[in-house]
């Protein structure tokens, strides 16, 4: 059962590495999640729930939406950090520090309050993942950039948390649709209350996301999401939550390749390279 919740985290990762590439290069990146958080709410209502009254509609445990609620408000102030930090950094920096942090915060989390144990290799891997964390933070010639983009991987570390926890009480996929509609309420009313408050400014309706660019990653976002719930669902967070995190070099590969973020790349691709050989020792 290990070895399949290890492909699904890496399922995950692929499409998650790939939504955000997407958003970075699609302009105002939370406007992009607005829109994207819609679509998926929309593809999740449509196909969970045909799959909820065919099952003989199950109920759902009151703790477990309780859980989904406080993982959908985590999941939307990490839509909030992720942004700023976009807005703020290169994304072959930015990327690494955000994944990077989650899975260590995770595995601190799974040892110090879900009991679970790390061999000498996966403690190992906590070490190169501190290295690595460190060499991307160290790219930045600003480092503007650094502090949202570590707050993300607290908010990433908090909801994968709860998520361990509350996918467990109930059915994975009826936890995603419960999540991803309260996604789908709750960023157009922050984003409503932050333009209120003078926060916010919405860019112009022709220079921002396209839908297209908003139903793909909505897409790819809802798929790699649900992969997780269903892994967490019987497997340990201490594996899960580094696993899902190895797209970091191939995004920041991408970055300097493509995006042309070339400042301090040797450091920039060391740090994701030992961020990745972290996580894969977390996973062994």
């Amino acid at each position: 059962m290990i070895a399949i919740a290890v492909g699904m985290a890496l399922a995950a990762a692929a499409f998650h590495g790939t939504w955000n590439v997407l958003v970075k290069v699609s302009g105002d990146p939370i406007a992009t999640f607005r829109r994207a958080t819609l679509v998926a709410g929309l593809i999740a209502t449509i196909v969970f729930v045909p799959a909820w009254l065919l099952l003989g509609r199950p109920t759902l445990d009151p703790a477990a939406a309780g859980f989904c609620l406080i993982s959908s408000l985590l999941e939307t102030l990490y839509l909030w950090l992720l942004s700023a930090a976009f807005r703020r950094g290169e994304l072959s920096a930015v990327y690494p520090i955000a994944r990077g942090s989650a899975p260590l915060l995770s595995v601190l989390v799974g040892l110090a309050v879900l009991g679970e144990r790390l061999a000498t290799l996966q403690l190992i891997g906590v070490g190169l993942l501190l290295l690595g964390i460190l060499a991307v933070t160290l790219s930045q010639a600003s480092g503007r950039a650094t502090v949202p983009a570590l707050l993300t991987g607290v908010a990433i570390a908090a909801y994968t948390t709860v998520d361990r926890v509350g996918v467990r009480l109930t059915e994975p996929w009826m936890y995603g649709w419960l999540l991803f509609t309260l996604m789908a309420i709750e960023l157009p009313i922050t984003l409503w209350v932050a333009a209120r408050l003078g926060l916010y400014r919405a860019p112009d309706p022709y220079s921002g996301p396209t839908w297209r660019q908003a139903v793909i990653i909505g897409v790819f976002f809802l798929a790699g999401y649900v992969l997780v719930l269903f892994a967490l669902s019987f497997a340990p967070l201490a594996i899960v939550a580094p696993v899902r995190e190895t797209a970091v070099v191939a995004v920041a590969v991408w970055g300097v390749w493509r995006l042309r973020e070339r400042s301090r790349t040797t450091i920039k691709l060391s740090g994701a390279l030992a961020t990745l050989a972290g996580v894969a020792l977390l996973a062994s």
